[in-house]
């Protein structure tokens, strides 16, 4: 039940990052740097309290966990390779909302994300069952559909942008699976951006625009949805599996859409509905492809009969 809770609340704040994104931009309360900066610098500051002086610090005050936590701490410094992909994803994913709706921009970078994974398993000589590659492909398809015949709906601009944003999202990803202590090489890469962070707002600084409004639901996004609602994930991972967090994941295009159309009064186009049946069918054939061919042959081998 833990698990269950943490879990859900994981996948609401991710859903919710891409809805506030895309109110805030929608609606002109601040512009894609700018929800940028302040979204990673809130990030960075949550991700400290929680680990210098939240529940995290006083639950490794204890005993030998605390000892291991301080040895973890000491190692684990995140990557400046993650840093850059964090913000890489940051950045695409608040332009790429300029140009998409909620729904649309969720099913692109999720999906993005899962293929990406996909492939470099692929390129690091993993192997794929005949399942997983038709998984493959009808995901792929979902994408063409989405797009295709009327290449601006979504926007070609705006479906590179989160397609980029899922690939760096895909690479970070990948690059923290061997962390020891995930939650504190996301603070370090949150801090590793920081001189990003100044460089963007050294170069938008003459073009940023703020609202007061726009600020709050930025630090909201940074501090609450991206920093903490990353701790409640890391903890949440403890008890899933990786095949039942990445298929779980996949909700979050579905609970996006829903939030922007309550919140937002957007509209569930047909089209974006199929396609999202379509990739997400396809991505759960390739993640579940080895447990469905597992579960299979044990079915084929109760059915055999006896030799006796």
């Amino acid at each position: 039940m833990k698990t269950f809770t943490l879990t859900f609340i994981a996948l609401i704040a991710f859903a919710a990052n891409s809805i506030l994104c895309r109110i805030v931009l929608g609606q002109q309360y601040i512009d894609p740097a700018g929800f940028t900066i302040i979204r990673l610098l809130s990030g960075s500051i949550a991700l400290y309290v929680i680990l210098n002086v939240g529940f995290y610090r006083r639950k490794a005050s204890n005993g030998d966990l605390h000892n291991n936590k301080l040895q973890s701490s000491r190692v684990a410094k995140g990557s400046w390779l993650g840093s850059v992909l964090l913000f890489i994803y940051a950045l695409s994913f608040s332009y790429a909302y300029g140009y998409l709706d909620t729904g649309t921009g969720a099913l692109i970078l999720f999906g993005s994300v899962q293929i990406a994974m996909i492939l470099f398993a692929l390129a690091t000589k993993s192997k794929l069952l005949i399942i997983q590659w038709l998984g493959l492909g009808i995901a792929c398809t979902g994408f063409v559909y989405l797009i295709y015949p009327d290449l601006t709906s979504p926007s070609l601009t705006g479906f590179i942008l989160m397609m980029i944003s899922g690939v760096a999202w895909a690479g970070y990803t990948i690059v923290g699976k061997k962390s020891d202590a995930p939650l504190v090489d996301t603070c370090y890469n949150f801090f590793r951006a920081t001189p990003f962070v100044l460089l963007l707002t050294v170069l938008t600084l003459s073009t940023t625009a703020y609202s007061y409004y726009g600020i709050l639901l930025a630090v909201i996004s940074g501090a609450v949805m991206s920093g903490i609602g990353y701790a409640i994930w890391y903890s949440a991972l403890k008890g899933l599996s990786t095949i039942k967090a990445g298929v779980l994941q996949l909700l979050v295009p579905v609970i996006a859409s829903l939030g922007g159309i309550i919140f937002i009064n957007e509209i569930m186009t047909t089209r974006l509905l199929i396609s999202t049946i379509i990739v997400l069918l396809g991505i759960a054939l390739v993640l579940l492809g080895k447990q469905l061919k597992a579960n299979n042959h044990e079915l084929h081998k109760c059915k055999a009969p006896s030799t006796n």
